[in-house]
């Protein structure tokens, strides 16, 4: 799952970060409207993560911005102003949910973690395919009742398949799913992740495969 985090306050961005990483999340950061609306024109966000008070304006502006361009990402708005009259004007502006400061970091995931799997993102809170099962909530992939030991990345990369399980997925858009804007990334990086998880599920006896084809994607089918 890949987030764009706009925030301006570098301790609460360096938090937010952190925790979602640990959540095995991708996340680009932002720290105003203008970048914000640079980066967000890329496309492919699970969820925006939008503080209201930025040194720019606020962020609420961005929202009919992107709508209009037929950005329906879901948008959890994070602002100091948590009266009714605030809440409320950020919801008629096109947010999908409103958050007030402080809050605890539980309650910031749980809140996002409700907004990714409404339907236009994810059909199911799991998944099957041959032997394997994946928890999109918990992201956790499982044969049986083992539940498979994969890095986050490996797990970015299944995720990304499953989604799209029996289509090729594009080299481009797996990139997007599994590294950051701010990555340094290694020409084979991708391949070396996909690899590792196809061994790991061949281990595990899985009953799907990874197939590949050079310079386009990789595409996840069941074996049997």
């Amino acid at each position: 799952m890949r987030v764009l985090l706009v925030e301006d306050e570098p301790e609460m961005a360096s938090a937010l970060r952190a925790a979602l990483t640990r959540h095995d999340m991708i996340v680009d950061h932002a720290p105003n409207l203008f970048e914000a609306e640079a980066i967000a024109a890329l496309g492919g966000y699970d969820a925006l993560v939008l503080d209201r008070q930025l040194p720019d304006g606020d962020g609420l502006t961005l929202i009919p911005k992107l709508r209009a361009r037929g950005n329906l990402v879901p948008v959890l708005v994070l602002t100091v102003r948590g009266d009714v009259a605030d809440r409320v004007a950020g919801l008629d502006r096109g947010a999908d949910d409103y958050l007030a400061k402080p809050f605890a970091l539980e309650e910031f995931l749980a809140r996002l973690r409700a907004l990714m799997r409404r339907p236009a993102n994810v059909q199911s809170d799991k998944v099957r395919a041959g032997r394997l099962s994946f928890d999109f909530v918990n992201r956790e992939a499982s044969v049986g009742d083992v539940v498979l030991d994969l890095t986050r990345r490996e797990i970015l990369v299944l995720e990304a398949l499953l989604r799209r399980m029996g289509r090729m997925v594009p080299r481009a858009l797996l990139m997007e799913a599994v590294f950051s804007l701010d990555d340094e990334v290694q020409p084979n990086a991708l391949d070396t992740q996909v690899s590792r998880l196809r061994r790991k599920l061949t281990e595990a006896d899985g009953g799907v495969t990874i197939n590949g084809v050079r310079g386009v994607g990789y595409l996840l089918r069941e074996t049997q």
